[in-house]
């Protein structure tokens, strides 16, 4: 199954992406089937060969979220934007230190019992 999908291009810090059509399943550091264009976040700048990415879609291949906004965005296909699902990251707990003053009468009394038990030995 085909797909288009935006490769990332360039240096640290300053990427910029080109928009291929790949099979789904390939790595995306393979050559693609056809290069359509590129797009630039920084400038928002987005040059595509709008008659390829119409054959494209004409021909099965289907877009990711962003690369469907894209063209939304642009004119190239008509409809409503996707929405984009992104995974949140799980929070740890932090659990904040006990304070002598503050500890339970309990937790007093382990730590009681252990300084005992280090000063008999």
């Amino acid at each position: 199954m085909l797909v288009i999908r935006l490769k990332r291009v360039g240096k640290k810090h300053q990427p910029g992406y080109r928009l291929v059509v790949s099979e789904r399943r390939s790595k995306i550091g393979r050559p693609p089937a056809e290069d359509l264009g590129s797009y630039n976040p920084f400038t928002k700048l987005a040059v595509f060969n709008q008659e390829r990415v119409r054959y494209w879609l004409g021909v099965g291949a289907k877009p990711t979220p962003t690369v469907h906004n894209l063209l939304v965005k642009l004119g190239v296909i008509g409809g409503p934007k996707v929405k984009i699902y992104m995974k949140k990251a799980e929070a740890k707990p932090v659990e904040p230190a006990a304070s002598p003053e503050k500890a339970p009468a309990a937790e007093q009394a382990v730590q009681a019992e252990k300084a005992a038990e280090q000063m008999a030995t």
